[in-house]
C-alpha cells in the first residue's frame, strides 16, 4: 500500500473537530472566549436568566424569540455539572470494629 492512500488519523482528528467538541481546552464554555447560547421566549425569562449568569458569573449570549422553543441546555449543562464521587474505604478485616466493641472487624461485624 501507498502512503497516499492511507489516511489514517489525520481524517479521524478532522472529523472529530467538525462534530462540535470542544477539543480546545484553553477555551471553557462560558467565558469571554466562549459564551453560552441559550434561547428563550419572553422579555420576563431572560432577565431571570441573567441574574443567574450573573450570580455565577459565567458569560450567556441570550436571544428572545418568541416562535423558536426555549433552549437552556448548555446552561443547565454548566450550572449542574456532575460531582466526583467519593467512596469511603472498606473497613479490612484486622482492623478494629466500627461499631466500637473493641475487637477485631472480622470477629465482630464481618
Amino acid at each position: 500500500m501507498s502512503k497516499l492512500f492511507f489516511k489514517g488519523r489525520i481524517d479521524a482528528r478532522q472529523n472529530h473537530i467538525l462534530s462540535g467538541y470542544n477539543v480546545s481546552r484553553d477555551v471553557k464554555a462560558g467565558t469571554e472566549g466562549a459564551p453560552v447560547p441559550v434561547v428563550v421566549n419572553t422579555e420576563e425569562r431572560k432577565a431571570q436568566i441573567e441574574a443567574l449568569a450573573a450570580e455565577k458569573s459565567i458569560v450567556v449570549n441570550i436571544v428572545v424569540d418568541a416562535t423558536a422553543e426555549e433552549n437552556t441546555i448548555e446552561l443547565d449543562t454548566i450550572l449542574n455539572k456532575p460531582k466526583t464521587a467519593t467512596v469511603e474505604k472498606t473497613q479490612n478485616r484486622n482492623e478494629p470494629c466500627l461499631c466500637g466493641s473493641g475487637k477485631k472487624y472480622k470477629k465482630c461485624c464481618a
